[in-house]
């Protein structure tokens, strides 16, 4: 799953202008970038994304602006073997393979912007595929001939049950991640914007707010409040979904009395089975700011399909 959140943020604020995409269509070996990676080039020279983490990005800025002045688009290949690879930056070993299209009607319709953030904004996902012998993008499939299709999935978010001190670390770290947090509690002390301050607090009761943020491949579900008043309602409703992560705070011996619990709910064994706990990877976490670390480790592995 590339992140090109900055990307499509950046395709709305430069909508109308002149502009050319980069996408890495294929990768070998050590790539520095996942398929899909995307790097927006504005006519001005700015420009937002990766598609190396460095390596080739002068020379595809180079690329860029012959395509916006009107040049066909490319598709450009770096690896360790070629001289190019070493005089723009890509010793490491790997290779890649990247596109530069312009932003048009020919190319990269400036509307499938439009279509993925509509798509990101209900939860949802869109793929584009784009023709490599024309250099033209559309979220139709392609029948015929060669093709690059790239997923664009809603937007990373964390749903934390409990406003208790683990989860103000984990909420510090899933920011640094990206990862957009919300943080449930119905206790109004301990859900307060000076203990966690620029994330979305919601005070509604946990299944009822767990529900309400549809919860989907792109969507952890943690619980931490070790109240099973409020965590347990919570795991049924997120249980109820296909979240990429659920996860909940707790010893072995309470997982267990927890599993009971939960199957007098009605809840099926395998969906149980679901749960993380206790929660995160074991790497002998002392103290909330290790603990949330072994949860955010867990959550990136689950969202990667590793958990």
């Amino acid at each position: 799953m590339p992140e090109n959140d900055s990307v499509l943020t950046a395709a709305r604020t430069w909508k109308g202008e002149p502009l050319a995409l980069a996408t890495v269509v294929s990768t070998w070996g050590s790539a520095p970038r996942p398929k899909g990676s995307h790097m927006l080039v504005h006519a001005d020279g700015r420009f937002e994304g990766s598609v190396s983490g460095g390596c080739v990005e002068s020379d595809i800025l180079a690329t860029a602006a012959e395509v916006i002045a009107g040049a066909p688009f490319q598709v450009k290949t770096y690896g360790v073997a070629d001289a190019a690879a070493w005089e723009v930056g890509l010793p490491c070993g790997g290779e890649i393979a990247v596109m530069v299209q312009p932003v048009s009607a020919e190319g990269f319709d400036p509307e499938l912007f439009d279509r993925i953030a509509d798509a990101r904004d209900h939860g949802q996902a869109l793929t584009v595929t784009t023709d490599l012998a024309t250099g033209h993008s559309d979220a139709r499939p392609q029948e015929t001939g060669s093709a690059f299709v790239n997923r664009y999935d809603p937007p990373r978010r964390l749903l934390i049950v409990g406003a208790v001190q683990i989860a103000q670390s984990l909420a510090a770290l899933a920011a640094t991640l990206g990862i957009d947090t919300v943080v449930i509690d119905p206790r109004a002390r301990f859900l307060t914007e000076e203990r966690f301050p620029g994330v979305t607090l919601d005070d509604r009761w946990p299944d009822e707010g767990v529900a309400a943020y549809r919860p989907g491949p792109s969507t952890a579900v943690v619980t931490l409040s070790h109240d099973t008043k409020i965590d347990d309602p919570a795991l049924i409703a997120a249980l109820a979904t296909d979240a990429a992560y659920v996860g909940a705070l707790g010893s072995r011996k309470s997982h267990a009395a927890r599993r009971e619990r939960l199957l007098a709910a009605g809840v099926a064994p395998d969906a149980i089975e679901r749960i993380d706990a206790p929660v995160g990877i074991d790497i002998g976490a002392i103290g909330p700011s290790e603990i949330a670390l072994s949860i955010a480790a867990a959550m990136i592995g689950a969202f990667h399909d590793r958990g």
